[in-house]
């Protein structure tokens, strides 16, 4: 199969698809790869590493697309991306398709295979190919917070960790998972006081075992996320529904009841974001204030620190890409109920129930897709 990697060209956007190592690794099974020169320099990786590992190097992204069985990304593909793909092409990469029908559309019109690394799933119901991201953008959120809280960016002026005598921040993170768990362990050694809610008893059992007196819990409650939103200096954004728009936790009439200064991080916002008052924002272009508080809702958070994010996403994802290069995507698909579920798009039909569900398109279901 031949396998292209074209540079993401999302805003601020330095990871890259595959690494040298992973494109080694396919080189070696008989695969072609084409980088597109310049695809891995925020991973310090510059052409002649990719050309050592055995890809070839294309100019520029459209003779990458008209060459690959299969684009290997990170991020969702951009309108001028989109326009690339052809029938029956694999596309493996983000989607959240959700809260974007824009490139819903031109998914659909493409007519290709698109899977998405957000809905693949493993033997416990995770998301695998998820949860390295989360766990890099729980961690930046705190630090994001932490920033974000300081009075030249229009905080209130509180430092996360404190000093002895001054308490440090009050942080709160609405969900439990792998970003809200990442969150609150940085959050933790920094000094802060920390409140999670989540409404899976498991999960906070296990927050509280983990942590123990470093840690509230909370179930989470319309109430209980009022009351704790008022008093916090910092609240997370951490929830997650695989596939679907994010829930809308954090109400606008909550967000005015927030001290001056005080700071949401909206780690959803890809998925739609949890605070009503939330819009996507770049690494560029950070933040934005509403009614006195500073919001940081980057759509991309682990892109701001590329070689971590990268290859800790090989990690996951390139057993899946082997698998598609090595037995054709049907085959693979057909083979891994857990790659199954990561398709979203096949061939102009949606496969993924809750994408069709937030779209408002028709579900086919992706074994009868896969039949034809």
């Amino acid at each position: 199969m031949h396998i292209g990697v074209p540079a993401e060209i999302k805003t601020a956007e330095r990871r890259v698809g595959l690494t040298p190592g992973s494109v080694n690794e396919l080189v070696r099974r008989g695969h072609q790869v084409t980088v597109q020169s310049g695809a891995g320099h925020g991973i310090g990786a510059d052409d002649a590493t990719y050309q050592a590992a055995g890809a070839h190097i294309a100019e520029d992204a459209a003779s990458v697309f008209a060459a690959a069985d299969m684009v290997v990304k990170v991020k969702e593909p951009q309108p001028t991306e989109t326009a690339m793909l052809r029938r029956d092409q694999i596309l493996f990469t983000y989607l959240h398709l959700a809260p974007d029908p824009v490139q819903a559309d031109g998914l659909i019109a493409s007519e290709a295979i698109c899977i998405a690394y957000e809905t693949v799933t493993d033997d416990r119901g995770r998301l695998p190919l998820l949860a390295p991201m989360s766990a890099v953008a729980g961690r930046l959120a705190t630090q994001a917070a932490a920033v974000s809280l300081e009075s030249p960016r229009g905080g209130s002026g509180v430092l996360m960790g404190g000093v002895p005598g001054v308490p440090g921040a009050d942080v709160v993170v609405i969900g439990g998972g792998v970003v809200g768990e990442n969150a609150a362990e940085i959050a933790i050694g920094m000094g802060a006081r920390v409140t999670v809610l989540d409404r899976n008893p498991a999960v906070l059992e296990h927050l509280e075992q983990r942590f123990g007196a470093g840690i509230t819990t909370v179930y989470s409650t319309t109430d209980a996320i009022e009351r704790t939103v008022a008093a916090a200096d910092a609240v997370i954004g951490a929830v997650l529904i695989p596939g679907a728009r994010a829930p809308r936790l954090v109400t606008e009439d909550m967000v005015r009841t927030m001290r001056a200064g005080s700071v949401l991080v909206d780690v959803a916002i890809d998925q739609g974001g949890a605070f009503e008052t939330s819009r996507p924002t770049t690494h560029a272009d950070p933040t934005f204030v509403v009614h006195d508080v500073v919001h940081y809702c980057v759509a991309n958070m682990p892109g701001a620190v590329p070689r971590t994010s990268t290859h800790a996403l090989n990690n996951a994802t390139l057993p899946h890409v082997l698998a598609i290069a090595d037995h054709g995507v049907d085959a693979a698909l057909r083979a891994d109920a857990h790659l199954l579920r990561g398709l979203n798009v096949h061939r102009g039909r949606i496969t993924e129930p809750h994408v069709a569900t937030a779209l408002g398109h028709p579900h086919v279901d992706a074994l009868s897709a896969l039949d034809g």
